[in-house]
């Protein structure tokens, strides 16, 4: 029986220092006890297993009270999300030689830094957001068709009109934000002048050039004689400060219901004279939608626009990356893969 104590105290105090107790059960010990009552005498069998049985049950005993103070609303909640507790020790941060800024990071800097010295300021987005801002404010009334186009993720949480919440699908929900925010701009007869770098969120299928997460900026620009000529020559020096060389570019018509008129914009391909795979061969690469502030986008937002004119504009800025440094598929950004990271 003696070699029972041992077990016994052995196995006690093991138990204090597992994470998972029940893995107490399945101890060598334990094991190696039920191993010897084949080799005792035939008349030391049945006290000896009993002895073990015994010793059993009070482990089995002890794992049951610890899972129960576990489940116990009486402890102190745990917070899983915190990268060590004050029981824990403080781990090793890895050295910032070994690590850089996300390429997508790095642009987004870039081109906040470009339209801050053309006099814009930087406004965030959200990640959820309700359908006044990313529809009505815009000018799609309900039912309006273009919703359609925006294969926006709703959420099951409603507002109070019984509409449900919105990733949204472009930076444009804070267009009505900013036209009210930087309204004063306007009575001290400054331009209301600013880009929303962020994250947007649509269901695609994914490939090579679509992703359900990617990041865009859009520029909103109001004051008194705006025309479609600034909005061009805006974003031609936009561009040409981006990839360094002088660009041309065009303007198509299209649609959009928050501007009028409105266009797609292409630029003159950076990276070829005669044509590439990236422009397909074309020499022009169609890069972003833009135009003339609707009126009804400007009186949402309490503008007179009898007064007041303004463009603006969306682009994505991963396609921005990937056409500056020839990433032929959109989703490494996402993918986490070293080998591709190291590369910025």
């Amino acid at each position: 029986m003696e070699q029972i104590e041992q077990a016994r105290k052995a196995l006690t105090e093991r138990f204090a220092e597992l994470d998972v107790k029940s893995n107490i059960l399945k101890a060598k010990e334990l094991r190696e006890l039920y191993g010897e009552i084949p080799k005792l005498p035939v008349e030391q069998r049945s006290a000896f297993g009993q002895a073990v049985n015994v010793l059993k049950n009070e482990l089995e005993t002890m794992v049951a009270a610890a899972e129960a103070a576990v489940e116990s609303d009486s402890l102190s909640p745990v917070d899983v999300t915190a990268p060590f507790d004050i029981n824990a020790t403080r781990p090793k941060l890895l050295p910032t030689e070994q690590g850089t800024t996300h390429p997508l990071t790095q642009e987004i800097e870039r081109v906040v830094e470009i339209f801050g010295r053309m006099g814009f300021v930087a406004e965030e987005s959200r990640e959820i957001d309700d359908q006044y801002h990313m529809f009505e404010s815009l000018n799609f009334p309900k039912g309006h068709p273009a919703r359609d186009d925006y294969d926006t993720f709703m959420t099951t949480q409603a507002d109070t009109d019984g509409d449900p919440y919105v990733a949204p699908a472009h930076t444009s929900t804070m267009q009505n934000r900013i036209l009210k925010k930087y309204y004063a701009n306007l009575e001290n007869d400054e331009a209301i002048a600013v880009v929303v770098p962020d994250r947007v969120f649509r269901n695609e299928d994914l490939d090579a050039r679509h992703e359900h997460t990617f990041y865009q900026v859009e520029g909103v620009y109001v004051a008194k004689g705006v025309h479609a000529g600034m909005l061009v020559a805006t974003l031609q020096k936009f561009l040409e400060e981006y990839y360094d060389r002088k660009l041309k570019v065009r303007v198509n018509p299209f649609y959009f219901p928050f501007t009028e008129p409105s266009f797609e914009f292409a630029l003159e391909c950076p990276f070829c004279e005669s044509g590439c795979s990236v422009c397909s061969q074309s020499k022009w690469i169609e890069l972003l939608g833009c135009g003339m502030i609707h009126p009804n986008v400007l009186k949402a937002a309490g503008i007179d626009p009898n007064v007041y004119t303004g463009f603006a504009f969306g682009c994505g800025i991963d396609r921005l990356v990937m056409m500056k440094h020839n990433i032929e598929d959109i989703r490494h950004f996402e993918s986490a893969k070293l080998d591709f990271l190291r590369q910025f």
